[in-house]
């Protein structure tokens, strides 16, 4: 019985120690995080831009806003989807690993709406509300609104999500989520992108309209397309394209492009100073987003890259269809879109070069 007593007594004091351990754990999380944020705004209040986003919203939030967001269009009470994983994120310190928590403030933020509270009311005591929303306005501003999209009996007027997948539909893919994992080629450094890996020639599409920012070999990411959304906060990156045949043929840089079009094919290009080099093992495109809230972001040391996965697995709802063209060789979407925002960036162009 003593003996049973000292055993009991010792197991007490280990499950103390590791509940003492793990509490601790959770406080220095916590505390790490509303570090980072607070060190974000003072960053945002000193030079006027924020200097690092961690874009943790899943799959499902993302779904869950975008209905609300187009159930409501031209209702008298409109749901902006980013408004409301903004309050979400402010409600969680912008962790949505715990669905039902997140679906639950955005339930509650869109019912407090629809029954005439504004934004201004739901947020005033919230502390980084306004960070999550220039954050998440910074990823996801120009993935839904207007536009026009053929069909086969003409064109239609729509609204909702005018982005796609990065794969053309009907060709096949795997991935999974590799952010940050290690790549030792050059130099030691996290992996910044999103890798979908499929068959050499695959189409790859832009996935929101913009222009093409930069275009040609990088020894890292061997034949390579940088595309910028016209607000200028995204940068899309398209690496390992394909060895001889990397891009649609009307392609350079400066070229506007709609989201859907083909801009090249998936190929295994890279590690290597020499161009048209296959040093990639696996036929693959690595895919990566970059905000910037300032140009000083652009290149160096204050780069923001965000984790694509989730927001890849959400865009599969939307893949651009292609067909062949056998004189060419090359793949064309079959419906075009017509997107407002090209359509201002090319009138400003012009306004621009008008004397």
């Amino acid at each position: 019985m003593k003996r049973e007593k000292i055993l009991w007594t010792g197991i007490c004091l280990e499950l103390l120690v590791l509940s003492v351990f793990f509490g601790s754990l959770m406080r220095e999380k916590s505390w790490e995080q509303e570090q980072r944020l607070a060190s974000s705004q003072e960053v945002t209040a000193e030079k006027d831009y924020i200097k690092w986003v961690d874009f943790n919203v899943t799959a499902e939030a993302l779904a869950k806003s975008y209905a609300y967001d187009v159930d409501t269009w031209e209702q008298p009470v409109h749901l902006c989807w980013i408004q409301l994983l903004a309050y979400a994120a402010a409600r969680t310190g912008g962790d949505f690993s715990r669905q039902s928590q997140a679906e639950t403030y955005l339930e509650e933020a869109a019912q407090a709406l629809l029954d005439g509270k504004t934004m201004e009311e739901l947020t005033g005591e919230l502390k980084y509300y306004d960070y999550y929303l220039e954050a998440y306005t910074a990823v996801l501003g120009g993935l839904v609104g207007e536009y026009q999209a053929e069909t086969e009996e003409g064109w239609e007027n729509r609204y909702g999500l005018k982005a796609y997948l990065p794969i053309a539909k009907n060709f096949p893919y795997s991935d999974y989520d590799d952010f940050g994992a290690s790549r030792s080629y050059g130099y030691r450094r996290p992996h910044l992108g999103h890798d979908m890996m499929g068959q050499v020639g695959t189409p790859i599409v832009a996935v929101e309209s913009g222009y093409v920012e930069a275009l040609g070999w990088n020894q890292y990411g061997g034949w390579r397309i940088g595309i910028r959304s016209f607000d200028k906060k995204r940068y899309y990156y398209y690496a390992h394209l394909r060895q001889g045949f990397p891009y649609a043929l009307d392609l350079e840089e400066g070229s506007v492009v709609q989201a859907g079009d083909v801009i090249g094919y998936m190929g295994h290009t890279g590690y290597s100073t020499k161009e048209d080099v296959n040093n990639i093992e696996i036929t693959h495109l690595h895919f990566g987003i970059q905000l910037i809230f300032d140009e000083s972001q652009k290149d160096g040391n204050q780069e923001i890259w965000i984790n694509p996965y989730e927001l890849v697995r959400f865009l599969y709802r939307n893949r651009c269809e292609t067909a062949r063209n056998d004189e060419t060789k090359e793949w064309k979407r079959i419906y075009e879109i017509r997107d407002p925002a090209c359509e201002a960036f090319e009138q400003a162009q012009n306004d621009k070069s008008d004397p």
